[in-house]
């Protein structure tokens, strides 16, 4: 894929000749558009670059208000420098940060952002509706099958760990403009697979081109929503319903997207087979129909960075300390999942193992654990909650470690390898500059709330 207003910008703001800006996008023309010719290309890059140039001139505009609403804060700090989208520190960070932004206006959802749970949660009369949205995995974009399948069930996952039981899905598909159109087909099979086995319809989404026509190639970027309704509010079963003394239950893991993608880029094809199975959504299903979700106290997916990244937010959240097992978790990832993780050195605490975590109060461990074991599935327990220290703790070997993220989560693809796990830049610099453009974005947001709510008052005399 080429995203040729991209780099038109990129070339411009390093100087380059108007003319070898032209020559450049018409070599990535002529690259991804089959059958088109040099003078048709000429056409296309002459567009493309007035249009550029118009879109910079608008910065250097008189007006002030203008150029405050076109322009954004730099932080001069990239989303693969950060490791957002990794499931690492760095993700959380920003995360965090996005999540007190979107957090701002006095609203009081019943679940919101700042929680950094599974699922959103407002409440609308005596409903509690639960909203979840998941993007595809970034590498499946060739296999679309697979992508939607994938991250259907990562959806449903998040409004099932709520407690809440899904009701609708929908769907939001970017294809770029040469994108052949049996990839969408493909795409929504997958959702359907898991919509019609889950019996949760697939009822609104938005279908379009990554970029339009400024953006070349094949590659694919989507998502998959919920919605879910909890039938009683003392089911809601958030992380922050965690309490000390709570034995933590974990349900046998194939993984989802992330090994999906780590078999296929490892030539372990038969690796994908494992991940076919909606066994976690059976589970969460059977518990909600039996009521014994009342019995649970927190449920949640090891997924964000595996069981490292969900830990530390789980004992942020709930203002608790955990204590958890390496080997006890090693023992519920597929065993076929699991040797290709060790085969292909790849931390099986710091990826997404598609394993159910519940958090469950002593007396009703056993009954919980005996009655999900009754549906074939293999769970046991692989820790349990403490009251201090207020953080996330694991045994290895005997020893008692903390169990911390990495910048990153687990490589588990071989470019990911060669990126690395932690940062090569200083952490404290770049949360710093990254809290700088956070900070310039509340003062744009409050500066343009009150010229839209000016406005919306006149409208009203």
């Amino acid at each position: 894929m080429s995203d040729l207003e991209g780099l038109a910008n990129t070339l411009l703001d390093k100087n380059f000749p108007e003319s070898e800006v032209k020559l450049r996008l018409i070599d990535e023309i002529l690259t991804f558009k089959k059958g088109k010719s040099k003078k048709e290309a000429e056409k296309i890059a002459d567009a493309i670059l007035r249009e550029v140039l118009r879109s910079r001139s608008a910065k250097q505009s008189r007006n002030k208000i203008l150029r405050k609403l076109i322009d954004y804060p730099r932080s001069n700090v990239s989303m693969g420098v950060m490791g957002v989208g990794s499931r690492g520190e760095g993700d959380i960070f920003v995360h965090k940060l996005i999540a007190k932004l979107a957090s701002f206006g006095g609203l009081s959802p019943f679940l919101g952002p700042l929680s950094l749970d599974d699922a959103g949660m407002v409440s609308f009369g005596d409903l509690i509706i639960a909203v979840a949205v998941d993007g595809t995995h970034s590498r499946l974009s060739n296999f679309p099958f697979l992508a939607g399948f994938h991250v259907t069930r990562a959806c449903l996952r998040d409004v099932y760990v709520k407690g809440a039981k899904p009701v609708a899905l929908f769907d939001d598909l970017h294809l770029a403009d040469d994108g052949d159109i049996g990839k969408l087909f493909d795409f929504v099979a997958g959702i359907n697979v898991v919509s019609s086995l889950m019996k949760v319809p697939l009822v609104a989404g938005s279908t379009l081109r990554v970029g339009g026509d400024m953006v070349i190639g094949e590659r694919m970027v989507s998502c998959v929503g919920a919605v879910g309704i909890v039938k009683a509010k003392n089911n809601v079963t958030a992380k922050r319903n965690i309490k000390p003394g709570d034995i933590i239950l974990m349900s046998e893991g194939a993984g989802g997207g992330t090994i999906t993608t780590s078999a296929i880029y490892s030539g372990n094809f038969d690796v994908i087979l494992e991940t076919l199975n909606l066994r976690f959504l059976e589970v969460c299903d059977f518990l909600l129909e039996s009521n014994l979700v009342s019995k649970i106290h927190s449920m949640t997916d090891v997924t964000n960075g595996g069981i490292r990244g969900d830990a530390n937010t789980i004992c942020r959240e709930a203002g608790v300390g955990l204590v958890v097992d390496g080997e006890a978790v090693e023992k519920m990832v597929n065993k076929k999942v699991l040797e290709m993780l060790k085969h292909q050195s790849i931390d099986p605490l710091g990826v997404s193992l598609d394993s159910l975590l519940m958090f469950v109060p002593k007396d009703f461990s056993e009954e919980v654990r005996s009655q999900i074991r009754k549906l074939g599935v293999r769970v046991e327990p692989v820790g349990y909650v403490v009251d201090k220290p207020k953080k996330a703790k694991i045994i290895v070997n005997g020893k008692l470690l903390d169990l911390k993220p990495k910048f990153r989560e687990s490589a588990y693809t071989e470019v990911k390898k060669v990126v690395g796990e932690e940062s090569s830049t200083n952490k404290a610099e770049l949360e710093k500059m990254v809290k700088k453009a956070f900070y310039s974005s509340i003062k744009k947001r409050n500066f343009f709330l009150k010229i839209v709510r000016r406005s919306m008052l006149r409208g009203k005399r």
